[in-house]
């Protein structure tokens, strides 16, 4: 099985280096690709008729200039374009978790959305700031990887991808909450002002809203949360709606 690995946190984050750990324990053949820095919040974006560059770290081991997402197209496009593409694409382990809103902006689940372009499984691990790590973690996540892969059949539809966040304290179990709402980037501090021109930041950091329910409230209870994600979520117009568009004049 050849596995390939990203991230959004960069080549030397301690979180990719424990998948690459977990994964190396189920196949021979895991590849990483990571950013060069880290690139929170990037998204699905990906760097189209600019140049990137490929660094090779160590055996199986590179980096890029580019966004997460970026990570897996120089992987389809370069590093394997003439070899055997990834049989399953993993991501993070992310610094911080990835809940509500961060569906859209996180570079950890645009990692494993980009992968399904590919028809290649894919699931983005994440897990809360300074988690109490013990010497069974990586053996616990490998043994969790192994379960997923071998159960593709029942979530890897087109598509879709997996979205999985770590508690504090592994073991635990695991739940399926409902998708929550806790947004990033709602304030913006001003760090310089000359006239017409303003320089803001958005800083870190979130709210940890909470309903009973939701992927927050699981984690903070102890538990993995586990959703299926896609990237198409249409929601269809009424067609009644669709045949009156054209007929409407301003009145």
């Amino acid at each position: 099985m050849r596995i390939l690995i990203c991230n959004d946190d960069g080549i030397e984050a301690p979180g990719l280096a424990r998948l690459a750990n977990a994964a190396g324990g189920l196949s021979d053949d895991v590849w990483v690709v990571a950013p060069d820095g880290k690139r929170t919040a990037a998204g699905a974006s990906l760097t189209i008729a600019r140049p990137l560059t490929m660094r090779r770290v160590k055996a199986n081991w590179f980096s890029c200039s580019g966004t997460p997402a970026d990570c897996v197209v120089s992987a389809m496009t370069w590093l394997f374009v003439d070899a055997q593409k990834p049989d399953l694409v993993l991501s993070g382990v992310n610094d911080g978790r990835n809940v509500a809103e961060d569906l859209a902006y996180s570079g950890t689940l645009g990692i494993a959305r980009e992968a399904t372009f590919w028809g290649v499984p894919a699931v983005g691990f994440s897990r809360v700031k300074n988690p109490g790590f013990t010497d069974t973690d990586d053996a616990w996540l490998r043994a969790l990887i192994a379960s997923l892969w071998q159960s593709r059949t029942n979530w890897a539809t087109e598509g879709h991808w997996l979205s999985v966040n770590l508690p504090l304290s592994l073991p635990a179990e695991i739940r399926q909450p409902r998708i929550g709402r806790d947004k990033i980037g709602r304030t913006a501090e001003v760090m310089e002002s000359d006239g017409d021109r303003t320089v803001i930041t958005v800083p870190r950091g979130r709210a940890h809203a909470s309903q009973p329910g939701d992927e927050n409230a699981a984690i903070d209870a102890g538990f993995v949360s586990i959703n299926r994600l896609n990237w198409f979520g249409e929601t269809r117009l009424d067609e009644r709606f669709v045949d009156r568009i054209l007929r409407r004049r301003p009145s």
